[in-house]
């Protein structure tokens, strides 16, 4: 189990990952980043919001098969393994940030949006259990993106690239500053590249692999869909 989950998972979350976290803030791009401005831009325009938010977490979600990927590069490395760790469990706070934006956005829908924002306002700062983790989602990419160059698995520019990630803003409902998209096109820069050379790093699927994939994608859609 050493190579898993496998180098075509891999490749495709290195490759696909980045690009869905640079679309998400960028469909956000030119709303007040608070949470009330951005519960008013979900109100003027509930698609296009979450479309910018799915986008996100989905990338954050996507990104877990690629961290493991860099990670395996360097095994020897403690920063690597360190920095690694730090990475996931940043990567399961945001998803759980997602989870709770998206409750916020369907409070616009029932309750209205002065209703919402006034009970995201009273709840915003709350303890939940993945808090400390706040200094892992940041400064896990700068450990792992000095390990990396550390050990020579990365260049100086992917690998600075590989760190600019810590400059993503965390918490729940956060639009979109200047950090949001060097953040997230560093996160392209260094990655991206990387996933197209691991899928090209070795024979092609089965011709039946990709519509099996895409079949298998499809049904899940229509099964969470149906409840």
């Amino acid at each position: 189990m050493t190579d898993f989950p496998g180098r075509w998972a891999e490749g495709v979350c290195l490759t696909l990952a980045p690009v869905l976290l640079l679309a998400g803030v960028l469909l956000r791009a030119g709303h007040d980043d608070f949470f009330p401005g951005q519960l008013a831009a979900f109100a003027a325009e509930p698609g296009l919001m979450s479309a910018s938010y799915g986008c996100f977490a989905a990338g954050c979600a996507l990104l877990w098969p690629g961290v493991l990927a860099l990670a395996r590069r360097a095994p020897g490395s403690r920063l690597v393994r360190w920095g690694g760790v730090m990475v996931l469990l940043g990567l399961f706070a945001r998803v759980f940030h997602a989870g709770v934006s998206h409750l916020a956005f369907q409070l616009v829908d029932v309750q209205g949006l002065a209703p919402a924002q006034a009970a995201v306002a009273g709840g915003y700062g709350a303890f939940h259990v993945f808090q400390p983790l706040n200094l892992a989602t940041l400064a896990g990419w700068i450990v792992l993106a000095a390990g990396l160059r550390r050990a020579g698995v990365m260049g100086v520019v992917p690998a600075v690239a590989l760190g600019l990630a810590a400059a993503l803003p965390i918490g729940v409902l956060k639009g979109t500053g200047p950090l949001s998209v060097v953040a997230t096109a560093g996160l392209c820069v260094a990655l991206v590249p990387y996933g197209v050379r691991v899928l090209r790093a070795g024979p092609a699927p089965k011709w039946w692999a990709v519509p099996l994939v895409l079949a298998a994608g499809a049904g899940a859609v229509v099964i969470g869909a149906l409840g």
